[in-house]
C-alpha cells in the first residue's frame, strides 16, 4: 500500500512537471510567433539573430512595436487569471470573475475619468483604477454584509453594480466621439499601440502583486472549507477573505488601467487550470498565471492575423471564444462547476 501511494504521488508529480514544461514551451513559441507575424514578416532565424546577435533595422522596429504589447499581454493575462482565482476563492464560487462582479468596470471608469479630466496623470491611472476597484468592492461588501460576508449575496450585488457601471462606461464612450484614443482603449479592451512606458507601469504593479499572490496559497485553500470549519482551525475568515479580495482587485484594476476590460479570462482560465491540475491552489495559482499569459497573448495574436490587415481587439476575441468555451465547460463539466 505504501509503495502504491509513492507511485501515485510520483505520477502526479511527473504530470505536474510535464504540464508546466509544455505550457512554458507553448508560451515561448507563441511569443516568437507573435513577434514575427504582422505587416513586417520575417523568419524565426532572422528574428533571433536580430535580437541576440547583430543589429537589424526590421527587428529593431518590431522590438519597439510588438514587444511592448507582447509583454503587456503576458503580464495582464497572468494578472487577470490570478485575480479570477483569488476572487473565486473569496466568493467560494467558480463563476466569479472581476468583470462579472463589477471590479473591472469600476477600474475602467476610474481610469477613463482620470484620462478625460487630468490627461497629464496617465502614469498614475493604475492607482486610480485600484481606488475605483476597491471602492466597488467595498460597496459590494457593505451592501451584501449581514453579520458576515455571504458569497452568494456578494456575487448578486456585484452583478447589479457591474451592469450599472457598464452603462456609465458606454455613456462616456458615446459622448467622447472616438477622439480620446487612450480612454476608448481602456473601455473597449485593447493592447495595440502600447509603449515601453506602459510596460514599465504594468511591470511595476503587476509583477509585485503576482509575487504576493503566490504567498496566499495556504489561505486560499483554507477558505474553500466551510466557514465554521475554517474558524475552528483558527482562520479569521472575514479578514483573510478581504485580504485575498484586495490582492485580486489590485491585479484586475492595474490590468484594466493598461489593457482595458477583458471579459471571461478570469473566469475561464481558472476552470481550465482546475481540470488540468486540480483545485489545490499550490498549483492552481502559478499555473493560472502561465495559462492566463498564454490566453491573452493568443487572443491578441489571433486578432492581428485572422482579419489582416484589420485588427480585432483581444477583448472581442476573448468574449466570443471565451463565451463559447465557457458554455462547453458548463455542458461537459456541469456537475463539477455548475452545481
Amino acid at each position: 500500500m505504501k509503495l502504491e501511494m509513492q507511485v501515485i504521488r510520483q505520477m502526479k508529480k511527473n504530470k505536474i512537471i510535464l504540464v508546466y514544461t509544455i505550457s512554458i514551451l507553448i508560451l515561448i513559441g507563441l511569443i516568437l510567433y507573435s513577434a514575427k507575424t504582422g505587416s513586417i514578416e520575417m523568419t524565426f532565424a532572422k528574428l533571433l539573430r536580430g535580437l541576440f546577435i547583430e543589429y537589424d533595422p526590421d527587428v529593431a522596429t518590431i522590438y519597439d512595436l510588438r514587444f511592448p504589447r507582447i509583454i503587456i499581454s503576458i503580464l495582464a493575462g497572468a494578472a487577470l487569471a490570478t485575480s479570477g482565482v483569488l476572487l473565486q476563492a473569496v466568493m467560494q464560487n467558480p463563476l466569479t470573475d472581476p468583470g462579472i462582479i463589477g471590479i473591472s468596470s469600476a477600474a475602467s471608469l476610474s481610469a477613463s475619468l482620470v484620462m478625460i479630466l487630468f490627461p497629464g496623470l496617465y502614469a498614475l491611472s493604475p492607482l486610480f483604477s485600484v481606488v475605483g476597484g476597491l471602492l466597488a468592492y467595498l460597496l459590494i461588501y457593505s451592501l451584501a454584509w449581514n453579520g458576515g460576508s455571504n458569497p452568494i449575496k456578494l456575487i448578486l450585488v456585484g452583478v447589479a453594480l457591474n451592469m450599472t457601471l457598464m452603462g456609465v462606461n458606454e455613456g462616456i464612450k458615446s459622448m467622447m466621439g472616438g477622439n480620446l484614443t487612450n480612454v476608448q482603449s481602456i473601455i473597449e479592451g485593447n493592447v495595440a499601440q502600447k509603449t515601453w512606458a506602459d510596460v514599465k507601469i504594468m511591470a511595476i504593479y503587476g509583477i509585485l502583486f503576482l509575487i504576493i499572490a503566490l504567498f496566499t496559497i495556504r489561505t486560499a485553500n483554507l477558505l474553500q472549507l466551510e466557514d465554521q470549519t475554517a474558524q475552528a482551525l483558527g482562520v479569521n475568515v472575514n479578514r483573510d477573505r478581504f485580504i485575498l479580495a484586495l490582492i485580486g482587485i489590485i491585479l484586475a484594476s492595474v490590468s484594466t488601467a493598461i489593457v482595458g476590460v477583458i471579459g471571461f479570462l478570469g473566469l475561464v482560465v481558472p476552470h481550465i487550470s482546475r481540470i488540468i491540475l486540480g483545485s489545490n491552489h499550490k498549483n492552481l495559482i502559478p499555473y493560472s498565471m502561465i495559462l492566463g499569459a498564454i490566453t491573452l497573448l493568443l487572443s491578441d495574436t489571433l486578432g492581428r492575423v485572422i482579419a489582416y490587415p484589420y485588427e480585432i481587439k483581444p477583448s472581442v476575441v476573448m468574449t466570443v471564444v471565451g463565451g463559447i468555451f465557457f458554455i462547453c465547460l458548463l455542458k461537459v463539466g456541469g456537475k463539477n462547476y455548475g452545481n
